[in-house]
This record gives C-alpha cells, sequence and structure tokens, in this order.
C-alpha cells in the first residue's frame, strides 16, 4: 500500500486525485494547499483528515511514501528537491522547473535518492501515444527526421498565475508547448537538441474584452494581469539530424482552436492529434491507415488515470518510469533556448 500526499489542490489536482482514490494499491493520506478554505473543502470531500500549508510539514510526516506535486511552475524544482531529501517519491507536474538550472539541481537531487522521480508527461501516457509508439518500435515509419506540432487557441489564457511570470515561468510555451515538444519529441526517440530558433509575440494581451465565447479561466483569473507571450513559434534541430516545428498560443485572430502534431518518417508517417491516423507504403501504395481502436483523440482523464497508476507502479514494484527526469531536463533545455532565442533575436546552441 502506497501513502501518497498531494501538494497544490488546485485544478489539476483533480486528475490525479482521482486515480489515487480508484487505486486499490494507494492510500491518499496528506493534502497541502496555502489557501486553507480550498483545503480544508478538498479534504473534507475526500475523506482526507492530515492537512497542511506548508509543504515541508507534509514531507515532514514519516506516513507519507509520495508525493504528487501541482503547485505553480515556480515552486516545481524546490518541493521536488525538499521531497526527494525526505525519502519521498515523486510525481511533479510538467514542467520540471522554469530554468535549466533548477532543472539540473532536481537531477542532482535524484541521483542521490533511490526513490522515483517521474515527471508528469501526461501525453505520453495517453493510449493513442502508446499504440503509435508500438508502431514506431517495430519500424513501421522507419527513421523520424521531421516533426511538426501546433496547440493553438484564438481565446485561451487562463490568467491567474498562468500569466503571472513569475509564477509560470512563461505563457502558452511552457503550459502547452511542454505538452507537445515533449510527445513529439518522445516519438522521435528523443535525440538529443542541438540548436533553437524561436520566436515569442505579445500583441493581442488577453482579449478579456471578447464576449459571447467561453474559455478556461484559473481560479484566481485576473484580466488586468498578463506579462506572458501570446504566441510562440520555434524550430529545433537534433543531433541526428531531425526537426520539429511548433506553433503554440494562449490568443490568437484565428478562426478556431487547432491541436495538431504530426511524424514524419522515410518509410511512413503520423498524427496523433487530434486523432490517430498512419501513412503507410504497402505492395508500392500509398495506404491511410485508421486504427480500429475505442478513442482515436487524446483522453485526457483515461491518460491521467494511465499516468498515476505507472507512477504507483513504479514506486512499488521498481519499475522504471517512462518519464524520468533526464527528459525533464531536456525538455527544460528546450523551452529555455527558444525563449532565449526570442529574446535576443539569434539562433542558440545547445
Amino acid at each position: 500500500m502506497l501513502k501518497v500526499g498531494v501538494i497544490g489542490i488546485g485544478s489539476i489536482s483533480g486528475l490525479h486525485i482521482g486515480p489515487y482514490l480508484k487505486n486499490e494499491n494507494v492510500k491518499l493520506v496528506a493534502f497541502c494547499d496555502l489557501n486553507e478554505e480550498r483545503l480544508k473543502e478538498k479534504g473534507k470531500l475526500h475523506g482526507v483528515t492530515q492537512l497542511y500549508t506548508n509543504y515541508n510539514e507534509l514531507l515532514a510526516n514519516k506516513e507519507v511514501d509520495a508525493v504528487s506535486i501541482c503547485t505553480w511552475n515556480n515552486t516545481h524544482a524546490e518541493i521536488a528537491i525538499a521531497a526527494l531529501e525526505a525519502g519521498k517519491h515523486v510525481l511533479v507536474e510538467k514542467p520540471l522547473s522554469i530554468t535549466v538550472e533548477q532543472a539540473k539541481a532536481v537531477e542532482e537531487a535524484a541521483k542521490k535518492s533511490d526513490k522515483v522521480v517521474q515527471v508528469g508527461f501526461v501525453r505520453r501516457h495517453g493510449d493513442n501515444a502508446k499504440l503509435l509508439k508500438s508502431f514506431i518500435d517495430q519500424d513501421e515509419l522507419g527513421e523520424i527526421y521531421y516533426a511538426k506540432a501546433s496547440y493553438l487557441r484564438r481565446l485561451g489564457n487562463p490568467g491567474g498565475w498562468f500569466s503571472d511570470i513569475s509564477k509560470s515561468g512563461g505563457g502558452p510555451l511552457i503550459d502547452l508547448g511542454v505538452h507537445i515538444i515533449d510527445l513529439s519529441w518522445y516519438l522521435m526517440g528523443r535525440p538529443r537538441p542541438v540548436s533553437v530558433s524561436g520566436n515569442t509575440y505579445t500583441k493581442i494581451g488577453n482579449r478579456s474584452h471578447v464576449e459571447n465565447l467561453s474559455f478556461y479561466q484559473a481560479a484566481d483569473y485576473d484580466p488586468t494581469l498578463n506579462d506572458v507571450e501570446d504566441l510562440t513559434n520555434a524550430l529545433i534541430r537534433f543531433e541526428n539530424g531531425s526537426s520539429l516545428y511548433i506553433d503554440v498560443s494562449f490568443t490568437l485572430q484565428a478562426k478556431s482552436d487547432e491541436v495538431g502534431v504530426k511524424l514524419f518518417g522515410d518509410k511512413g508517417g503520423a498524427e496523433i492529434e487530434p486523432e490517430l491516423a498512419l501513412v503507410l507504403e504497402k505492395n508500392n501504395t500509398i495506404l491511410n491507415a485508421t486504427p480500429q481502436i475505442d478513442n482515436l483523440g487524446f483522453d485526457f482523464e483515461k491518460a491521467f488515470t494511465n499516468e498515476i497508476n505507472h507512477f504507483v507502479e513504479c514506486c512499488i514494484d521498481g519499475k522504471e518510469t517512462i518519464a524520468p527526469i533526464e527528459d525533464g531536463v531536456e525538455v527544460m533545455k528546450m523551452l529555455s533556448a527558444i525563449y532565449e532565442s526570442a529574446k535576443t533575436g539569434k539562433e542558440i546552441y545547445l
């Protein structure tokens, strides 16, 4: 029985708490949050009685074996390090940190520990991603040399801490781009990034004046606060010669929202967002192949359930995580280089 504490019980924590409660090998024993009212409410709702407003007090609880870190981005690294030093297994939400230096510090702490550290790259755990990975591992696509990924919202700046760069570390790139960069890179075989050229734009703000169209808002939404970018695009080159192009936005004068991830190999191609599809060559003929599965798209709740169950299995059975700390560091290098390239107007070499 793995005894788990959740640090930070805002909106994303619900996607951790639910699967923990359903896992027969887990007992949810502690919550921590700065908002005492929310803390008491969530504790009562889920029958958790050990409640803390200071994460160090939760980590001092010897009953806790593992923690999920679901706090603001700027606190991920410090809490992860403290948790490892306290002898806890760690599942830390993406991104691992807001700087490369912080990410490397977590990696060093992990090396000194015998505990599991898993980064919350939830899209790796989607059923569609796992199936596509199996095709790739069987060499159906051959050498993947190019990928293109988009996560565009026309109206979707969540406000609150998401639009406060001191807490988030950035805007759509570090919030949404981290998902599609990681998923593409993971499916490409995790080649080493060598250079990055990126652009950021802050042109239209959070568009809080727009009426008659709803969008996700953070619990602490404040339309007057916004110092993050609207849009980022970037080209990432890898050591093996492959490349990845991405664009992501919170706000954009676009007709509709768009999520798309495409991979191109010398034997075949694939789309995984918005729906899984394969492009293959058989008998001198191009085939557009649609896998016959329950859900071709990304099932958010199912992927989180897969992620949590995988983390629990790694903690209990010693299984190796598919989202290790080293990958969190590499993705942070790419994110930081994109922002640096945009700031300096120059290509950044890693």
